[in-house]
């Protein structure tokens, strides 16, 4: 393996090598390909005081640029083109750059081909950062050296020379990567498959596609965890080549994590139930975590003593962003969930509420139908304050829902986070729980959902 890196980089320095964008992970990898003298140009739409730093330290790398508006005008020209997961891989530049034999790639694909250690990879609509993080902290706690990257962390392409057999590495891949990826992981989980993206993938038929390039791909050595209470996933029980194991907090499965009637998760194959832990000693509030800590065991069961998982259950806080307690101002606590891009996330969050909330939600529009949140909004929200472009397709479905009572629920409208956080403070009443759960994508207003959930919690330290 050794050998085939080295081979790799040394290829590539005889190649015209393009990157599309300078996210954080490109931004790494252009580091370290110009480390290895390889020769690098950047295609972003972006002009240079747009991101004057990183354009200043890459130009003194030696990188070149092609920005602006034609940033994707001459991929042609390229060997090799990385482009960035926000980059449709069916995009009709990418496509004729392919049939021009341009070779289109990512940080991801390459990773995997190189990798020399065990992957563990998790996707899925909803779930898949805390499920990924969790599998990464377990594995830490039982000794093991663990690169955690993908979707989530850093990228791991730029460490592969320092990565050993005896290392782990652990994964979060979202549709757009899957999308173009032909090898699967050693341990893949899918954590469900819910209506996502569709404004990129056009068809849920695509979405789903692209999901099952995660277990596609594997070898009878492997190992597939599926959600046995998702259609989306059940239905991909056919593709598994290797060990499948179930998680399911309705029913016992023949083999896989299961919640018990006492509240127990357990495992069981073989008709052997072992015990694990109570779900009361979960730290990270609401049953889709249960659910999340089900799909672990399932995932981790037989490379892990059960002490270590218990372990990560009791301490654990949560992934930033996902129902993360920002903090309590005159008795009212504010909770940011800005991962929360979906309808079936915001569901997640508000089930983990015994109470009443306040919830501030709209942004990008990603195609995706709101009415599957609607009554459980008009269930669990006693304010919603709406902004962004979605804001008349959520308002709608939440109106249209058929227990909808504007004596319990109250719609206000807003322009801004600013004002979003104002209104929120100025309504709430001590012992009230405010969120940030946007169901929605931030690319309306925001690079990304990271942005949008620091911007709320700097603005929730200010009150």
């Amino acid at each position: 393996m050794r050998i085939k890196i080295k081979s790799f980089f040394d290829r590539l320095r005889t190649k015209r090598v393009a990157f599309i964008g300078t996210g954080v992970s490109h931004t790494e990898l252009i580091r370290k390909f110009r480390q290895k003298e390889i020769p690098i140009t950047v295609c972003d739409k972006r002009s240079a005081d747009q991101f004057q730093d990183v354009y200043d330290e890459l130009s003194g790398l030696g990188v070149k640029f092609m920005l602006g508006e034609q940033y994707l005008d001459s991929l042609t020209d390229f060997d090799i083109v990385f482009r960035t997961p926000g980059m449709y891989y069916n995009h009709p530049v990418l496509v004729k750059a392919r049939q021009a034999g341009v070779v289109i790639t990512s940080e991801m694909e390459v990773f995997f081909d190189l990798c020399p250690c065990q992957i563990y990879a998790v996707t899925g609509s909803d779930g898949k950062s805390t499920s990924t993080t969790l599998i990464a902290e377990i594995l830490q706690a039982s000794g093991k050296k663990v690169y955690k990257g993908g979707n989530i962390g850093k990228a791991l392409l730029p460490l592969i020379e320092e990565i050993t057999e005896q290392d782990v590495a652990v994964v979060e891949l979202s549709s757009f990567q899957l999308i173009s990826m032909r090898k699967s992981p050693d341990v893949a989980l899918i954590t469900n498959i819910t209506p996502n993206h569709l404004d990129v993938h056009g068809t849920m038929e695509e979405y789903t596609e692209s999901k099952t390039n995660l277990i596609r791909h594997q070898n009878a050595f492997s190992k597939t965890v599926l959600n046995y209470d998702n259609q989306g996933t059940r239905d991909l029980q056919e593709l598994v080549r290797g060990k499948l194991n179930w998680f399911t907090r309705q029913a016992i499965p023949d083999r896989g994590a299961f919640l018990r009637d006492d509240g127990m998760l357990c495992y069981i194959e073989n008709q052997e139930i072992t015990p694990i832990l109570h779900k009361d000693q979960i730290r990270i509030p609401g049953m889709h975590n249960v659910e999340n800590f089900l799909g672990v065991i399932a995932a981790l069961w037989g490379s892990v003593e059960i002490a270590h998982m218990i372990t990560v259950a009791e301490q654990f806080g949560g992934v930033e962003h996902r129902i993360e307690f920002v903090r309590e101002v005159n008795g009212i606590k504010y909770y940011n969930d800005s991962i929360a891009t979906s309808p079936t996330r915001v569901l997640a969050g508000l089930r983990s509420f015994d109470q009443r909330i306040i919830v501030i939600a709209g942004g990008y529009d990603k195609k995706i139908p709101f009415e599957p949140m609607a009554e459980t909004v008009c269930d669990r929200v006693k304010l919603l304050i709406l902004t962004g472009v979605t804001a008349d397709k959520i308002q709608t479905a939440v109106m249209n829902a058929k227990n909808y009572d504007p004596e319990k629920i109250r719609i206000l409208r807003v322009d801004s986070m600013e004002e979003a956080v104002e209104t929120a403070s100025r309504e709430a009443q001590s012992g009230d729980v405010v969120t940030l759960s946007p169901a929605c994508a931030s690319f309306d207003k925001y690079p990304n959902f990271e942005v949008r959930g620091k911007h709320f919690k700097d603005l929730v330290k200010k009150l």
